[in-house]
């Protein structure tokens, strides 16, 4: 196969050199914790951005941020008072599951502009509020499936849409770790006079004070919604994209807990099948914490050939006696299904398209209705997983 190289080019760095200081987009931050500090990283690469107010429910993510922050930042644990800021023009969003879609309509009111963390909903029905809140507003929201914007996805994109694979009928897709990421209840230590629990839990039924939740919430259903709305969304948003592909017809699943017995709600291992009949294909998933094999990638398969592809290259493979030529694309180092590649940075250049589009009120790359169409799937699979049964969307409120 042949090798390639890509030089990668921060497009929107290039165009902001020109701004002059006080023209500085003023973004707030909305949930600070680790997730929203790797998007901060990325911020303080492009010019003409700077961070100037944060809100979180716990003291330790307020103090963290502060390294990231412009001089006379702004700090609250109640982001409707971040919200109500004139010195804030647009918002990231990075807290638990269950609250992007309340804080995006809040901020899409507030006149904000809004870069916020997958999956956009936590539930089926939150998807038609979140659509109308963007349209109403005429905010940009970014919802940050960063693989739209990684360059070898895009020339990835380009291969499946002309048709070279053939006809598709089959897509499979996994995220695989051998990582015992659960660990005893007790083993998590929380001040909870640091944290403002009843902010943290907003529509959460009401309930103790419990650190470990409070640290690993995507693996309990008031929060988060495990592996599929965590993890398989990522690839599930990049197959919707390449393909056009509406929510699934149709949705079932299993899933087992190894590792996290009496301690996760959600299973740590999951398996779910995916029909798009219109499209004639089937799209498969599986996902666990107790074997790596085959790492985080997705394979197209076509009648002519397969698409690999993963976070850092794509691999086309073709059938054999067909003749299409094998390609291949590499971009950074590390083993093929790495979680993370040292290039593409999607971070970077997903937040540089959302300063962008700000700039010039044009269409970022994942649009609510594209966080909302993509959730839909993993959010499908939960029901099935959790109800036992086949999910069909013609009995779920799917926007």
């Amino acid at each position: 196969m042949e090798r390639t190289g890509l030089t990668m080019l921060g497009g929107y760095a290039g165009s902001a050199l020109g701004y002059a200081a006080n023209e500085n987009i003023r973004i707030g931050v909305m949930g600070c914790g680790g997730r929203a500090r790797r998007l901060l990283q990325a911020v303080r690469q492009i010019p003409g951005a700077q961070v100037v107010a944060i809100a979180d429910v716990w003291d330790v993510n307020l103090e963290e941020s502060r390294k990231f922050t412009a001089p006379g930042a702004f700090y609250t644990k109640h982001y409707q008072e971040l919200l109500a800021r004139k010195d804030v023009d647009a918002v990231i969003i990075a807290s638990p599951d269950h609250w992007h879609v309340p804080m995006t309509v809040d901020a899409c009111a507030a006149g904000k502009d809004v870069y916020v963390e997958k999956p956009l909903t936590h539930d089926l029905s939150e998807g038609a509020r979140v659509i109308e809140a963007e349209k109403r507003s005429g905010r940009i929201v970014q919802v940050g499936t960063q693989q739209r914007s990684m360059p070898h996805l895009i020339k990835a994109r380009e291969i499946v849409r002309s048709g070279r694979l053939g006809a598709i009928h089959k897509v499979h897709m996994t995220w695989n770790r051998n990582a015992a990421r659960a660990t005893a209840n007790n083993a998590v230590k929380v001040d909870p006079a640091s944290v403002d629990w009843a902010s943290f839990l907003g529509s959460a039924p009401v309930q103790p004070f419990d650190a470990y939740r409070f640290r690993n919430w995507r693996w309990f259903w008031d929060f988060g919604g495990g592996i599929f709305t965590d993890l398989m969304v990522h690839w599930l948003d990049t197959v919707v994209w390449m393909m056009d592909l509406d929510p699934p017809e149709s949705a079932t699943a299993i899933g087992d807990t190894y590792h996290a017995q009496g301690v996760w709600q959600t299973p740590d291992t999951v398996q779910c099948l995916l029909r798009y009949p219109a499209k004639e294909l089937q799209a498969y998933f599986e996902g666990t914490f107790v074997n790596a094999r085959n790492a985080a990638m997705t394979e197209i398969m076509g009648s002519e050939a397969t698409l690999y592809f993963d976070r850092g290259r794509y691999e086309l493979i073709p059938e054999r006696g067909k003749s299409i030529i094998a390609e291949e694309l590499i971009l950074g180092t590390g083993p093929r299904g790495a979680d993370f590649y040292d290039k593409p940075d999607g971070e970077l250049l997903h937040i540089a398209n959302w300063l962008e589009c700000i700039r010039t009120r044009g269409r970022p790359a994942t649009t609510a209705a594209d966080g909302v169409r993509s959730a839909a799937g993993a959010h499908m699979a939960n029901l099935a997983l959790r109800r036992n049964k086949v999910v069909n969307r013609a009995e779920t409120p799917v926007a």
